[in-house]
């Protein structure tokens, strides 16, 4: 990690976030869905926060994911959605998240979801309250871990008729992959020129 300021990381992830065009996916046949990508500091160093998804949820079953799900009707915005989840899945209060920006949608390969990203950075230590019906674990990796290429692995794959490329990352024996996995690398590649002291 860089000698500036954590403090101007995070203004400085915020402001990217903010100046970037979010590309936005629409198709009828797919669900609208929303996850939050927590981001916190730890011991001076800065971590994502995921879930590992139980064997007892419908679909996903023990993947490790961003806390999040589908939107329901009574919800007014894809991040009320976000926010909704989190309470539900970890017990996140929404008084305790401060929205960075937006990442692209992106589409899940066999669960048929378009998934809206929010960052966002809460506080730690945290009281998280886990709804064992739906996350088993929560699973903190540092951000500097995200910069090692020795634990991304790239291919290429087909989703709706159009050739994409997979990213998965293996790190600790644990694996990332799917739409967690592309939603991470959008992260990491925004975040990577900002981990440069500025000037």
């Amino acid at each position: 990690m860089s000698s500036f300021s954590k403090l101007e990381l995070k203004q400085r992830l915020k402001q990217a976030l903010l100046q970037r065009a979010k590309k936005r996916v629409t198709y009828k046949k797919r669900i609208p869905a929303a996850v939050l990508v927590p981001i916190f500091i730890k011991d001076g160093e800065y971590y994502v926060l995921f879930t590992r998804r139980t064997q007892t949820v419908k679909e996903h079953k023990g993947d490790i994911s961003f806390p999040g799900g589908a939107f329901q009707k009574t919800d007014k915005s894809l991040l009320d959605t976000a926010l909704r989840e989190n309470i539900e899945e970890i017990g996140l209060k929404p008084s305790d998240v401060e929205i960075l920006g937006e990442l692209d949608d992106t589409i899940t390969k066999y669960s048929n979801y378009i998934v809206s990203p929010f960052v966002a950075f809460i506080p730690h230590p945290y009281q998280f309250t886990l709804n064992t019906d739906e996350a088993e674990e929560l699973i903190e990796i540092p951000v500097t871990a995200f910069f090692e290429s020795k634990y991304w692995h790239r291919e290429k794959g087909v989703i709706d008729n159009k050739t994409a490329v997979w990213y998965s990352f293996h790190y600790q024996g644990r694996m990332i992959y799917g739409a967690t996995a592309r939603i991470l690398k959008q992260l990491v590649e925004l975040l990577e020129p900002l981990m440069k002291p500025a000037g």
